[in-house]
């Protein structure tokens, strides 16, 4: 290992745990990682910036617009409250619902802007029912990050790893669907069992619910028919990626512009405004570090160092791949662990061969988005629900969203083992 290999791992190391432990803010600590690699002569600016993925940047850009002004509708308010009622105001069938609700949209939408809009919304019912938020809270951070990981624009590391490995919108759905309904059916058994005696009200509760009027909450209906029309294209898009060879990034900006150019909306800087820039930056800044890595040799080294544990056995370097990528995106942000295994995986199918590396792909989208919900600060939602949850007077400790959050990690990623190993 020569100079520049050391002083490279050296300023990763330092900026990554300032990342994970957030000892200074993410995204200008990965920024100034990036920056100071070609300041020390690691890597040309040119270099650094031929790491930076577009197809990522553009694709989250376009579904925050989108996001953006979908949610001035009151579509999600809307469906929140209608799934309360359908459960007639049954505490544990409501919780199931929206967890189901969650996942679901957070497939289509990323999961953070989801906890952000339903969250809040369990506080109103859980108010009216009685009952204690937390299970609420931590079940729709949970089932967030099920769902984010069914499809390539649910969670940012598959669309990391859609991006790296050439794998589209219908790839993930048809490959990594299946695995995810057996894990939401595992999230149901697993909230019936552990919640259902804390969530118990009375009929009088269950009246209030009854009560609300889901109506009110759409605020503009004509934006949500245009809202909703191109968000359909848009999705439709994704579903036809391989038929007309538009990528998904492409797709989803056009449909940002087309809602922006239809909704009415005067300013759209109140719209660009909305949109997470910060984490656009990150994303920046992470896309040049990790590039470092491999324009020096390290990924490259590595890979060879993980072939030669497993032998070059595919079985077992999936589920190398797998646990340890759930078991560590459980205590650090799973967003820069996937940019560090991606080139590893690139430089392992060199050796193995691309269609033998398809499986480690679907191993690093399952390890790094189940593994997530192992601890409080293992994915960006559960950070953002817990938040909203002390800000509403009911703070969720570390320990507390880590005894149910490990437990149904390990549930998703047994169920994902047992997966992988049948189908590949």
């Amino acid at each position: 290992m020569n100079s520049q290999m050391i002083l490279t791992i050296v300023v990763f190391v330092a900026v990554y745990a300032a990342i994970t432990t957030e000892v200074f803010n993410k995204t200008a600590s990965a920024l100034f990682g990036a920056m100071l690699m070609v300041i020390l002569g690691v890597m040309s600016q040119e270099d650094a910036f031929k790491f930076v993925d577009l197809n990522v940047i553009f694709l989250l850009i376009g579904m925050m617009i989108l996001t953006g002004i979908t949610k001035r509708t009151g579509l999600f308010q809307f469906i929140a409250i209608k799934l309360a009622k359908l459960a007639k105001g049954e505490p544990v069938a409501i919780l199931l619902l929206l967890a189901l609700a969650t996942a679901v949209i957070s497939a289509f939408l990323d999961n953070v802007t989801t906890v952000l809009i339903l969250v809040p919304i369990t506080f109103l019912i859980a108010v009216e029912l009685d009952v204690r938020p937390e299970p609420f809270v931590i079940v729709l951070a949970m089932a967030s990050n099920v769902g984010g990981t069914a499809t390539l624009i649910g969670d940012p590391p598959n669309i990391m790893i859609g991006s790296a490995a050439g794998l589209g919108f219908t790839d993930f759905l048809f490959k990594l669907g299946p695995v995810i309904l057996a894990i939401l059916a595992a999230l149901c058994a697993f909230v019936w069992l552990v919640f259902r005696k804390d969530l118990r009200v009375s009929a009088e509760r269950r009246a209030r619910i009854m009560a609300f009027e889901e109506g009110k909450a759409i605020t503009d209906k004509p934006l949500l028919a245009k809202s909703l029309l191109v968000l359909g294209l848009v999705v439709a898009g994704f579903l036809l990626h391989d038929i007309i060879g538009i990528q998904a990034s492409t797709m989803a900006l056009a449909g940002a512009a087309l809602l922006l150019a239809v909704s009415g909306i005067g300013e759209v800087e109140e719209i660009f405004a909305e949109i997470e820039w910060s984490t656009i930056m990150f994303f920046i800044g992470l896309f040049m570090l990790v590039g470092a890595l491999v324009h020096v040799g390290i990924m490259q080294k590595l890979s060879s160092l993980l072939l030669g544990a497993t032998a070059g056995h595919a079985k077992a370097t999936t589920m190398v791949v797998l646990w340890s990528s759930g078991i560590l995106s459980a205590f650090v942000d799973n967003i820069p662990f996937v940019a560090t295994m991606i080139p590893l995986i690139q430089d392992m199918g060199a050796n193995l061969g691309h269609k033998a590396i398809e499986p480690l792909w679907w191993a690093l989208s399952l390890g790094a988005c189940l593994g997530g919900n192992g601890t409080l600060i293992g994915a960006s939602a559960n950070v953002i629900s817990a938040g909203i949850s002390g800000k509403n007077g009911h703070p969720i400790s570390f320990a507390y969203f880590t005894k149910f959050g490990a437990a149904f990690a390990a549930i998703s990623l047994l169920i994902s083992s047992a997966y992988l190993l049948f189908a590949y």
